[in-house]
């Protein structure tokens, strides 16, 4: 009863940004993403009798934050499988986790095929989605490949919110993504607590709301159609007026730290010159910089050259969550 999984982070086009049901993860508005090829989470999963209880180990550390999360997504899961078995699980990611790039993504969508493999469950692709997504809801978008749409659906069950992929990780192969690492730290405030207050406290949300199926529209069709600006201008739209609402939560959230205007000042700067980037921003203070592959060196280079800058993770359209043969214990 032991399974091992990778899964990849990924960065939304469009953000998932407050939920309409707090227990089952259902989103408020539906979103966009990418699945970033390199970075990625490894989890190894056993349930046995032989454990008395269940353990997690991320990065070589016990489990401290999102502990009720984790164990409370494995007991879902040991419910659904009609195990009693206690589960040692072991994580590792090649990426700073809890600091704005997505870990909790890779780590449930990861955490879930692992989990329900070992547990002797088999589902499919759709039901991982909406397994996962009651762990983490950006989670379920790491398990499907390439660009993929988690769609917020309408029944109080969940059961028709569920990612899918809408353009396989070879339709665009010349889409690049940059992670630029401004902080290793983790951040103060996670974005599942971010989201609820400002979904009670902010004064714009509902303006929010009332843009986000126009991003969605522009997004989708723009990544049809390998439509480079339009979905670079929405996607940078999109995050502002993500981090906008952030602002004006009570009290207001703020992830920015000088570096990451220094990285969003250096992308409008490029632009002006001719080359064509733009940036995307989660939860945290780093910055993803969207570019095509015959831009990627000169871009990469002078992110490179920034001050605040510690290093870059250079992402293509990645794999969706996948079973592998070596265990991490």
């Amino acid at each position: 009863m032991k399974s091992t999984a990778t899964a990849n982070a990924n960065i939304a086009l469009v953000k998932y940004w407050g939920k309409r049901d707090e227990r089952l993860i259902l989103p408020q508005n539906g979103s966009i993403s990418m699945t970033c090829d390199g970075l990625q989470t490894v989890t190894t999963v056993e349930f046995s009798g032989a454990h008395h209880k269940d353990t997690v180990l991320i990065n070589d550390e016990e489990l401290q934050k999102d502990e009720r999360d984790i164990l409370g997504h494995i007991e879902r899961i040991r419910k659904l499988a009609g195990i009693n078995e206690k589960a040692k699980v072991v994580s590792q990611s090649n990426f700073p986790i809890a600091a704005g790039l997505a870990s909790s993504a890779s780590g449930f969508a990861a955490l879930t095929l692992a989990a329900t493999a070992a547990a002797g469950l088999r589902l499919n692709e759709r039901e991982l989605t909406i397994l996962s997504r009651q762990g983490s809801g950006s989670s379920c978008r790491s398990i499907c490949n390439g660009f993929v749409e988690w769609y917020k659906g309408s029944r109080s069950d969940g059961s028709d919110s569920y990612a899918e992929t809408i353009a396989d990780k070879d339709y665009w192969k010349e889409f690049r993504m940059i992670a630029t690492i401004v902080s290793e730290s983790k951040k103060k405030v996670g974005s599942r607590a971010g989201m609820k207050q400002t979904v009670e406290t902010c004064p714009y949300y509902k303006d929010w709301l009332a843009t986000v199926d126009r991003d969605l529209e522009i997004i989708r069709i723009g990544i049809k159609k390998k439509d480079f600006s339009s979905v670079g201008i929405t996607a940078e739209m999109n995050c502002l007026k993500m981090h906008a609402l952030m602002m004006t939560t009570v009290p207001p959230i703020l992830y920015w730290i000088p570096a990451t205007l220094e990285v969003m000042y250096a992308v409008q700067s490029m632009r002006e010159e001719g080359l064509e980037c733009y940036f995307t921003i989660d939860g945290g203070p780093q910055v993803k910089v969207m570019c095509m592959e015959k831009d990627l060196n000169e871009i990469n280079k002078r992110l490179m050259e920034l001050e605040g800058v510690k290093k870059t993770i250079i992402c293509k359209p990645g794999d969706g969550t996948q079973l592998i043969e070596k265990h991490l214990f």
